[in-house]
């Protein structure tokens, strides 16, 4: 259902759905639960890519080893701000990364690596992924 919505606002590949333990050993390594909503589309896909390879939405994998590194790692622990409280689930490309809130309504944020700001981007996920893909969101 998800995937065919996304499939109208443009060419992307989509991998194939992750499985319910992989959500939840996802989120068994990052210590909190994922918003519904981006647990319904990675049931759906694990994984979105554009051209270029890049990733709109990251797979389980790839979430967990993120995030885990970001909020592990020494050297961004003395550069930023705690990301606790947002998860990371793709990235923009030029170095800046989308995290959705944990908290609330699980508003999407882009984090700008170079001056550690969180600026709002969409409501949703899937508002992200339809604003991005369609050329409303640019960063």
């Amino acid at each position: 259902m998800l995937v065919e919505e996304i499939q109208h606002w443009g060419e992307a590949a989509f991998g194939p759905p992750a499985s319910a333990d992989a959500i939840q050993a996802c989120e068994a390594r990052l210590g909190e639960g994922l918003p519904d909503h981006l647990r319904q589309l990675l049931a759906e896909t694990n994984g979105i890519e554009v051209e270029y390879g890049l990733g709109l939405l990251w797979s389980t994998q790839r979430i967990a080893d993120d995030n885990v590194h970001f909020r592990n790692d020494d050297s961004f622990r003395k550069l930023y701000m705690p990301f606790s409280g947002l998860v990371f689930f793709a990235d923009a490309g030029n170095g800046d990364q989308f995290a959705v809130s944990l908290s609330g309504t699980h508003d999407v944020y882009v984090w700008n690596h170079e001056d550690d700001s969180r600026k709002w981007v969409a409501p949703t996920v899937m508002r992200y992924l339809e604003n991005w893909m369609t050329g409303t969101l640019t960063i």
